[in-house]
């Protein structure tokens, strides 16, 4: 299926910042240990408009509890919601100021934070602090400029470590940290313009030199839309190159959804009546595990209706997958492992009898007709069931609003419904801060070098190409590059491994965000040393991506140098050992002889250094045969 026309996209960027946490004096960070077991259990309250919010709602329903750890020195009573707020950091307001100078928004009068309620766990008091700092502005991606809407303050939530048995554990290092949330306007009309606009975004903030970095310190959310379909959040995406792939997936989703509109309309169908219908006595004897683990154990077979829903459930070659959304649906709000519908049936150990006894209990004849079960303790069943006719009533309309979660494929999955204006409230305990013109203005006067301008100095200054620059600058490794060349670092060498070394490694599935800047720093101070030859160092950085040190794998590889007389004799065996090759071939050998070489002295030696020695080897063998 093709991306549909008239696709629109915008994006929210997620930065922490590298200061202290917003609201207390807690140092920002992550710990590998957590303490203490401080529980909690939270419940939606109306918002400013004096309603509650429908998402809210469905996290309460879920009945789950909270349990939170502690870490001294990055997390304090104000995180346990234990003591009012201070602040909030004047680091991170200022940084908020000078983002919205560098897209030229418009900075508002005074800063008043809201509350956000959210009950999933995250926030300790059941609800995010957020404040709106500047609106509209743009950033430009080359052929076109993003608009901005809003740039706001707020903070993020706890980390989940575990979820077992109704109790969600999170830790608070990660609540506080201070976060710009940038939100663009719905400009993007293809997937490969939402990964350059991130990208350009992402570049922008690192440019202030107060944003973290590293996996998880930055987040997308996705707001995407088609003609005829809806707005869908695809929330907490972190992989920049799979941005597109979100994109796309969700726009043939949704193109997916509304065709399954147009057939259900064709045939006249209508919203699942009724509750569930128990159906267990017609599967006995089955040889569906799922069925028989349920009814064993005490639990019952329930099944919903679906008339007029044939084919479109999983159809036509697999094009039609309405029983994707009605399983994760399902699975999200009864908690159930998934469902079994007509269009997959017979299968997974359901016979052609047991679905004709189904068809037959609920009543169904029509050649379109189907129909869907769940298998599991009563109450689950009968909720998931519910949740199936629910989602099954919302393909009717076609594309139902929705949050989805990010999936590591590049397609999402079911989260929860969209909230709305219902959360918002305002902030008590945090006066408003009237913004500072004079501060402002000495923030215009002196903003951050911005990427462009950081690429052409580093063309102007170094000699690099211009394309190696875009790379250093948009996977900000430039500050790393121009660490090694102050150091003595060789300035090609320097350019080429930041750059194509490192992409060789993505491509070979490396996570190179992982590698120690301090370990590349210690490989080119070697290499300056002479310990090893500037062919050894893909292979160690490679080595720094596992979090090897470098001594340790210079050593473990064999990798350190050797002498001049060393690397002659090498050559020399090699030489003899294809002696008729070279007698045939001539000084033509040099370049085929130039593998075994390297292969036999990797590392060890300069690549230059090796050519010129397998040349006089050769010149010297040729010699001895006249």
């Amino acid at each position: 299926m093709k991306i549909p026309k008239g696709l629109r996209c915008g994006i929210e960027i997620h930065q922490q910042l590298d200061t202290r946490k917003l609201f207390c004096a807690c140092a920002t960070g992550l710990s590998d240990e957590g303490h203490g077991a401080y529980r909690r259990r939270l419940k939606p309250v109306s918002g400013e408009l004096g309603a509650i919010d429908r998402a809210a709602m469905i996290q309460y329903k879920k009945g789950v509890g909270f349990e939170y750890q502690t870490v001294p020195g990055l997390s304090c009573l104000v995180d346990l919601d234990e003591e009012p707020p201070v602040g909030p950091d004047a680091d991170a307001v200022r940084l908020g100021l000078t983002f919205s100078a560098m897209i030229g928004a418009d900075v508002v009068d005074e800063i008043h934070f809201m509350r956000k309620i959210v009950v999933d766990g995250s926030n300790t008091t059941g609800y995010q602090r957020s404040a709106l700092i500047s609106v509209g502005g743009h950033v430009d991606i080359g052929h076109k400029k993003i608009g901005i809407l809003t740039t706001c303050l707020e903070e993020d939530a706890a980390r989940k470590i575990s979820e077992e048995k109704g109790i969600v554990t999170y830790r608070l290092d990660r609540l506080g940290i201070p976060l710009l949330e940038i939100a663009t306007a719905p400009d993007m009309e293809t997937p490969e313009e939402v990964r350059e606009a991130a990208l350009r975004i992402g570049t922008m903030l690192r440019a202030t030199k107060g944003v973290k970095r590293g996996i998880g310190t930055i987040r997308e959310d996705l707001n995407i839309s088609i003609p005829g379909g809806a707005r869908v959040e695809i929330k907490g995406a972190q992989e920049l190159r799979l941005l597109p792939a979100y994109v796309e997936n969700e726009a043939k989703r949704q193109a997916m959804l509304i065709e399954i509109k147009g057939i259900l309309g064709k045939r006249g169908a209508v919203a699942p009546a009724g509750d569930a219908v128990d159906v267990s006595d017609a599967f006995g004897g089955c040889g569906s595990k799922v069925i028989s683990s349920a009814l064993s154990s005490g639990g019952i077979v329930c099944a919903v209706a679906l008339p007029g829903f044939a084919g479109t459930l999983n159809g036509s070659g697999g094009k039609y997958r309405l029983g994707a959304e009605l399983a994760q649906r399902a699975r999200v709000k009864a908690g159930v492992k998934g469902i079994f519908h007509s269009d997959e049936l017979p299968g997974y150990g359901i016979g052609e009898g047991y679905v004709k006894a189904v068809f037959e209990r609920l009543g169904l004849k029509g050649e379109h007709d189907a129909f869907a079960i769940c298998a599991d303790r009563k109450r689950k069943a009968e909720k998931a069931i519910a949740a199936v006719a629910e989602r099954a009533a919302e393909a009717l309309s076609g594309v139902p609003e929705e949050t989805r979660d990010p999936m590591p494929d590049g397609t999402s999955r079911y989260s929860r419904p969209l909230p709305g204006a219902d959360r918002m409230s305002p902030e008590t305990d945090i006066p408003p801060i009237a913004v500072d013109r004079g501060e402002l203005a000495e923030i215009a006067a002196n903003l951050p070098e911005m990427p462009e301008e950081t690429e052409a100095r580093l063309v102007s200054a170094h000699g690099i190409n211009a394309q190696q620059a875009s790379v250093l600058v948009a996977t900000d490794r430039h500050e790393l590059f121009e660490r090694l060349v102050s150091g003595g670092a060789e300035t090609a060498i320097a350019a080429a491994t930041l750059t194509n070394t490192y992409s060789e490694l993505e491509r070979e599935g490396t996570d190179t965000q992982s590698i120690d800047g301090a370990h590349i720093l210690r490989i080119f101070e070697m290499l300056s040393q002479g310990a090893f030859a500037k062919e050894a160092v893909p292979e160690l950085v490679k080595k720094a991506a596992e979090g090897v040190d470098p001594d340790k794998a210079v050593e473990s590889l064999g990798l350190s140098a050797v002498g001049q007389e060393e690397a002659r004799d090498t050559i020399a065996k090699i030489v003899s050992e294809r002696a008729d090759f070279v007698r045939e071939r001539g000084m033509s050998a040099v370049g085929p002889l130039m593998g075994p070489v390297m292969g036999a002295l990797r590392g060890k030696i300069d690549g230059g250094l090796a050519n010129s020695l397998l040349t006089e080897e050769i010149k010297r063998l040729l010699a001895e045969g006249k």
